[in-house]
């Protein structure tokens, strides 16, 4: 089991020896039992620290938008900064690392071992307490997760399959590939669903009921952006659907106002649905580590994940490669080799 005082010891020294200029970790949600990401600044503020199954977010994240902040700054703090990382974390580092988004001595890997669980899936721990409201939720063991329900005081053990994210129960790797240090132990084989799993499941409807599936998610889809926003692969400056270098000043003329380039609209309509998801999609292709953070974070519950794992399905099938896994190996997308597969060119 993981000691969270070993991670506050460690998060602790590295402030008060100034080797970073903060800590990203998670603390007690303020809200509800689910823990929130938090920046620690000094050495005191480490006791807050938390590691248990609610805490979700990808904090990559934060990472980039510390960079862009630097970027911006006159007098930027350039010291590293330390982030407490689970296994998809880490890899979402090594894609960075792998773009020079950053230096490696620019950020302090401090990993977590999801071990034999991983982190709940909200929506399925709601549905599992039918409407009672979880004020405590902890790891028990390798095969459950601890619940103690607020307001009656009762606690009860769930299987983890039955509550655990998606992405969880096909994780390949749940012990940071890339870390300073590691907390926990390190686990192989989890015992739940097959890599890729989801992805597979797909591919035995047909195209044409697939197609149908895609275009009642992608219907429903608001545009509120939000799967962009939480992914830490989309750090583009300038979106496609975001035309923010053209500038309309008084003497733009309507000509140059229709004529200017659009890739997609912010209609939400189905078809610029389609566009936006589809080529965020291919963007994140030998990007994506499967975080599930886009499909975590969607007001409407569209699988966005099941999309983005069939093109990490394909990359893994087709060229044995695997985003964040090697930061010494070149990003999918800039490599060759002579004995890739050819097929698709005709």
């Amino acid at each position: 089991m993981v000691n969270v005082e070993e991670i506050r010891g460690y998060a602790a020294g590295l402030l008060e020896k100034g080797e970073v200029k903060s800590v990203l970790g998670f603390r007690r949600g303020s809200a509800s039992a689910f823990a929130e990401p938090c920046t620690l600044i000094e050495a005191s503020d480490a006791a807050s620290l938390v590691w248990d199954p609610t805490c979700l977010n990808n904090l990559a994240l934060y990472l980039v938008k510390d960079r862009k902040q630097q970027a911006v700054s006159k007098t930027p703090d350039t010291r590293p900064v330390g982030i407490v990382a689970k296994g998809c974390d880490s890899r979402a580092i090594g894609v960075l690392l792998q773009e020079n988004y950053f230096k490696r001595e620019d950020v302090v890997v401090i990993g977590v071992s999801c071990e034999g669980t991983g982190v709940v899936d909200p929506r399925k721990l709601s549905a599992k307490l039918k409407g009672r409201t979880a004020s405590r939720v902890t790891f028990d063991g390798a095969d459950g997760i601890n619940v103690s329900v607020y307001g009656d005081g009762t606690e009860t053990v769930i299987p983890a399959r039955e509550v655990l994210a998606d992405r969880c129960l096909e994780c390949r790797a749940a012990t940071p590939t890339l870390n300073d240090v590691v907390f926990g132990e390190t686990v192989e084989a989890r015992g739940y669903n097959e890599p890729f799993h989801a992805a597979k499941e797909a591919e035995k409807v047909s195209e044409d009921e697939r197609w149908a599936n895609w275009e009642h998610h992608f219907d429903r889809c608001l545009r509120c952006f939000a799967c962009r926003a939480v992914c830490p692969m989309c750090y583009c400056p300038e979106c496609v659907v975001d035309s923010t270098t053209f500038v309309v000043t008084l003497g733009t003329s309507a000509e140059e106002k229709a004529n200017r380039i659009r890739w997609c609209e912010r209609s939400a309509n189905t078809s610029e649905s389609a566009v936006y998801h589809l080529t965020r999609a291919i963007h994140l292709a030998g990007r994506c580590i499967d975080c599930g953070e886009c499909e975590r974070v969607c007001p409407v519950n569209i699988p966005l994940r099941l999309l983005n794992t069939k093109l990490e399905k394909e990359a893994f099938e087709m060229f044995e490669y695997q985003a964040g896994h090697d930061i010494e190996q070149a990003s999918l997308l800039s490599s060759f080799r002579d004995e890739d597969p050819n097929s698709f060119i005709r």
